[in-house]
């Protein structure tokens, strides 16, 4: 069941109604994680509240009714131990239903199941059986704990934290998505300027932070158990891992995969397409995200081979060439016989887009392919109610060409003298980006071929020079991943927020533990999966996805998969120069090589050419030297400097400048 989920501890001086009222309008907050149904449940003596809003996936009946109670009832006069509600698919719920052995269920729903799962085994034990993706809250009525709960790999979000704190009014709140929270009367929206940074530098912000203090993000993997306690603020709360990835890793690693690459291949074909094929389980209509790129394509090929029609496909293309595979999806879901739909976005779909960002993702949040990635689930939604994705693929078959362009920087990097490099580093900055589009055009047509890669030269050189003056690998990897411009100096007045420390170690304080005896590409595709997987990626295709009311299913992401792709040698990951050797060889099975060989493009649009285009006049609003100061945290100064030196052509800054402008469209979102 996709939905939203929310909820309140304490509501001391209001009335039962009164806290009625909060919890409902905090559940019709996230309305559109759920409109199909709607729930609401209150124990006006331990003040405890719970709201829930239903997408309908399985068992439409309203057996599936939530909150839940510990014997499957939605009764209040039947309930049990156990309150609960529950966003997400438990793609094993039928074999779980088997463990428990033969019991009177009401109906077919895998909420009822993982209730009674926890009802049986606890909290813990009955999420380790659980493959799937989830949000939960439980209430334990006889032990008065409050238990919340993410999935694995973190597909599914979770808010939670104390309004006046330390005081008889104390109130612990939990939700989907932000905007449930800000709901509550008592709500503090102040912001955090550790968030702000973080979201600056590298477009999200990681667990625990969000944009507001004293609010968090529950991290993947993770249960919170919270009591009612004096102290601080009034509650103590315990954080509970119940799955590592690092864990995972080391145990996959150690048993290791001994076949051959044929043997890899029948494996890896064989665990998807039953992954695929329980992920396929629905009610209503499911479709496939098909780019045309080698983790949909696959995706997309194993869903056609698990059904006896055609199933649906969706696409989105640009009218620029270096940003456009809807053709080689067009090509690719004619080959499988899918039924193929496909949109082609214009300047003006995104433009008309962006005043919806910060309503959609709730904080400030700048993966620029928020846009399309927006603009095809509302497609995708008009057609289908469920749609799988390839999402994680790069991080578990080493896609994504940094890994092994670091390796390669590294070797060239670490044979030159530290000095050198700082001076090669200062040379690299100083052409303007003209010299670099020429150059970078001259290289791609080399031998009348053309080469993809370096259209963005303009951007890749600065940021080489970034990278050039590093001292280690693991800091040339992490300057790769920084977006905002002046990210190789620490230097106070070149920061884009004020007063506030870079926040690379912010990021990464909650590296995944027991990596350090991983090599250096596998210690970066583990930092991805913990945080720019889970963080970004997820985050983008969620809310874009529950704006409309679509549900979206992963099944790279089913840790089954995890870890067998761990067990693999790198070998069989990057061959022959390509990253993703396994999973190729794979979809070579089901799609000819002639449709999928070809350089890596991901989902980016075209920021560059529409800043300085039709969304230069939104651009220069936001970006005004006014506007800048409303916040009271950013550096007007560098951000203005950054900003002149796009303008001017001097040099493409456009993923730093979206970055402040995404926050500051959000900003002045919340002042309205």
């Amino acid at each position: 069941i996709m939905c939203g989920i929310t909820g309140f501890w304490g509501f001391s001086g209001a009335s039962g109604e009164a806290a009625s009222r909060v919890a409902t309008a905090m559940g019709d907050s996230i309305r559109h994680r759920g409109p199909d149904d709607d729930g609401l449940w209150l124990d006006k003596g331990d003040q405890v509240a719970f709201g829930f809003r239903r997408l309908s996936i399985l068992d439409l009946s309203q057996a599936g009714h939530q909150p839940m109670f510990a014997n499957g009832s939605t009764s209040q006069a039947e309930n049990g131990r156990f309150v609960f509600i529950f966003n997400g698919e438990i793609y094993n719920h039928q074999n779980i239903r088997q463990q428990l052995g033969k019991r009177d269920w009401r109906g077919t729903s895998d909420s009822e199941t993982l209730l009674a799962a926890i009802a049986a085994w606890g909290v813990e034990r009955a999420l380790q059986r659980c493959e799937g993706m989830f949000a939960i809250a439980v209430w334990d009525k006889k032990s008065k704990v409050l238990s919340l709960a993410r999935d694995r790999i973190g597909e599914k979000p979770l808010y939670y934290g104390v309004v006046n704190a330390g005081t008889k009014r104390a109130s612990f709140l939990f939700g989907s998505e932000l905007k449930a929270l800000r709901q509550h009367p008592d709500f503090d929206a102040t912001l955090n300027p550790r968030a702000v940074a973080q979201q600056l530098h590298y477009s999200y912000i990681a667990p625990p932070h969000t944009i507001y203090k004293g609010i968090y993000k529950l991290p993947q993997a993770t249960i919170l158990h919270i009591r009612q306690a004096g102290g601080k603020t009034g509650f103590a709360m315990k954080q509970q891992p119940y799955w590592s990835l690092a864990d995972t890793i080391a145990a996959s690693r150690a048993d290791g995969f001994a076949g051959s690459e044929a043997d890899a291949t029948d494996a890896l074909e064989t665990l998807l397409l039953g992954v695929v094929k329980k992920q396929m389980l629905s009610d209503v209509p499911i479709g496939a995200f098909l780019s045309g790129g080698i983790d949909s394509s696959t995706v997309t090929a194993l869903m056609q081979a698990n059904s006896n029609r055609p199933i649906n496909s969706f696409s989105i293309g640009f009218h620029h060439a270096d940003y456009n595979e809807a053709d080689y999806a067009k090509a690719i879901a004619k080959h499988l016989g899918t039924h193929h739909t496909e949109l082609y976005v214009t300047p003006k779909d995104a433009l008309d887009i962006i005043p919806r960002l910060p309503d959609i993702y709730d904080e400030p949040f700048s993966d620029s392919s928020q846009l399309p990635t927006f603009l095809l689930t509302q497609m995708v939604a008009g057609h289908v109610k469920v749609a799988l994705s390839g999402d994680g693929g790069d991080e578990l078959f080493a896609g994504y060409e940094r890994y092994t362009k670091t390796a390669q920087y590294w070797r060239w990097i670490n044979a030159i003298p530290y000095v050198l490099r700082q001076a090669m580093a200062v040379g690299l900055r100083l052409p303007p980006s003209g010299f670099w589009k020429i150059l970078g055009s001259s290289i791609a047509t080399v031998g009348g071929k053309r080469f993809f890669r370096f259209h963005n030269l303009p951007t890749l050189a600065p940021k080489l020079a970034d990278v050039i003056a590093n001292p280690d690998e693991y800091a040339v990897y992490s300057k790769l991943i920084e977006n905002w411009p002046y990210s190789h100096s620490h230097q106070g007045d070149l920061l884009p927020v004020k007063n506030t420390p870079h926040p690379q170690q912010d990021l990464f304080q909650h590296e995944v533990a027991g990596l350090d005896g991983l090599a250096p590409i596998e210690r970066m595709m583990a930092y991805d999966a913990a945080r720019y997987l889970a963080d970004d990626l997820l985050v983008k295709t969620d809310r874009a996805a529950m704006a409309v009311s679509l549900e979206t299913r992963m099944p790279f992401l089913d840790h089954s998969v995890v870890g067998f792709a761990w067990s693999l040698p790198m070998s069989m990951k990057i061959s022959r120069g390509k990253g993703k050797w396994i999973l190729r060889q794979v979809l070579n099975r089901h799609v000819p090589v002639a449709l999928t060989d070809r350089p890596k493009m991901g989902f980016g649009v075209p920021i560059r050419y529409w800043l300085r285009g039709e969304l230069r006049g939104w651009a220069d609003d936001l970006l005004s030297p006014i506007a800048l100061q409303k916040s009271g945290l950013l550096n007007v100064a560098a951000i203005r400097r950054v900003w002149d030196e796009y303008t001017s052509g001097r040099k493409n800054w456009e993923i730093g400048l979206w970055n402040v402008l995404m926050f500051q469209a959000w900003l002045m979102r919340q002042k309205a």
